[in-house]
């Protein structure tokens, strides 16, 4: 396992806006995973490892679009139908014996190799195959209709997939047009996640007193698999200083990463900073967001730790800023900014200047039929009715102070951001 320096996350900056916050760990930071083959079927939701180039033209040989009639262009009227001979048939994965004749067409049909000497294709749909054989075809069809040329896809000797890609279903589909029937992926970025505190319960069994059940390891640990992760659940920690320091010597040899929400304020209850602190280091880099506050980054026997804050919503914002490009960048990904789309705002809004707000929010479509973002009704951290019942958030910059409804927003939905 690859390691990291002891200052990688060493940052002066006191107050952090999020896109400086992650173009450090761009500079910071690079793989620590190793690289494997695996097959096709199991590459979905894996980083490639390395560049996909093109053996091949894709598609291999120029062939027809769609079934119809395959011909020169210059055997057709400009202004006038055009009747052209019917001289052959070409199935997909045959092929015509010999160049194609002036004034003759040949029957051809989607993915058939195109004759030499055709350059378009009339569709069925729109020739008349008269009594006598001859087809008759419409003037207006423009040359190279219909007709799909060798390597107009993608061509031999081109990047089709870039190293860093998370693998998505059309990717695979990508290699297999290509050839490959295995690609070369980082190994799965192996993080060891647990939460902290002495309130909290593990789901499914009935709630002691004065206990509130663990819902952030499993937010977390779900966000990370859709990642690529390979998660190894730790449990919840008990508020002590030893325990949590056992755990965390425990993990870091056998993990890249680990992760926790909770305990990491400079509260008497609050033993994960000491805990880190004792084992390797310990920075703190504080975000310019809301919901958020400082987010704890360092390193336990040279293996990456992040300390989230505990509320629900300041987690999944924290994690989608920080920890989401964090592991990726560790995994060998390219960590790509998530996308942004203008919408309108539906709901009035002020803050303060400096930092960047995160307001969650659904879309509807207003009584125009414009996209429209109406903020949910409670602002609450603790509340995980308002990532439940909402689509995404509303992205609002360091410099704005209000928002007015009708105004252009940034939307960022929860697909860009878990």
């Amino acid at each position: 396992m690859a390691q990291l320096s002891d200052d990688c996350f060493a940052f002066g900056a006191a107050l952090l806006p999020v896109d400086v916050a992650v173009a450090e760990l761009r500079v910071r930071l690079g793989p620590v995973t190793g690289i494997e083959q695996v097959p096709l079927h199991a590459a979905v939701g894996r980083i490639l490892a390395e560049d996909l180039v093109a053996p091949v033209d894709l598609p291999p040989f120029a062939n027809s679009a769609v079934d119809g009639y395959a011909l020169r262009h210059a055997d057709l009227a400009p202004d006038a139908e055009t009747i052209l001979r019917v001289g052959g048939r070409v199935p997909a994965g045959g092929a015509l014996a010999r160049p194609i004749r002036p004034g003759e067409a040949i029957r051809i049909f989607t993915g058939a190799p195109m004759p030499e000497g055709a350059d378009t294709v009339m569709m069925q749909e729109d020739a008349v195959l008269l009594p006598d054989g001859r087809v008759r075809l419409p003037a207006g069809l423009k040359r190279g209709a219909n007709a799909r040329s060798a390597g107009e896809d993608v061509r031999a000797g081109a990047t089709a997939l870039p190293a860093g890609r998370l693998l998505r279903p059309q990717d695979v589909g990508m290699a297999a047009a290509l050839g490959r029937d295995t690609l070369a992926v980082r190994t799965r970025l192996r993080v060891a996640l647990f939460s902290t505190g002495d309130e909290l319960a593990p789901p499914g069994a009935p709630l002691p007193p004065l206990k509130v059940y663990d819902s952030n390891r499993f937010t977390l640990h779900a966000a990370l698999t859709r990642l690529g992760c390979a998660v190894t659940d730790l449990g919840i920690l008990p508020d002590s200083r030893a325990a949590v320091a056992e755990a965390l010597a425990a993990a870091a040899p056998a993990h890249d990463l680990l992760l926790t929400s909770g305990g990491v304020s400079t509260g008497e209850e609050d033993h994960v900073k000491a805990a880190v602190e004792a084992a390797g280091s310990l920075f703190f880099w504080r975000l310019a967001i809301k919901p958020g506050r400082p987010v704890a980054l360092g390193q336990v026997g040279g293996t990456a730790f992040a300390g989230l804050p505990g509320n629900p919503v300041a987690v999944v914002v924290t994690f989608v800023h920080i920890v989401r490009p964090l592991a990726l960048l560790l995994a060998g990904g390219a960590a790509p900014p998530p996308l942004r789309f203008p919408v309108r705002a539906g709901f009035r809004y002020r803050k303060k200047a400096g930092r960047r707000e995160y307001v969650r929010a659904s879309l509807a479509t207003g009584a125009d039929g414009v996209p429209e973002a109406r903020n949910f009704p409670r602002e609450g951290a603790g509340l995980l009715s308002s990532l439940v019942e909402t689509d995404g958030l509303v992205e609002l910059g360091e410099t704005t102070t209000t928002l007015a409804p009708g105004e252009t927003v940034a939307f960022l939905p929860f697909s860009e951001l878990l």
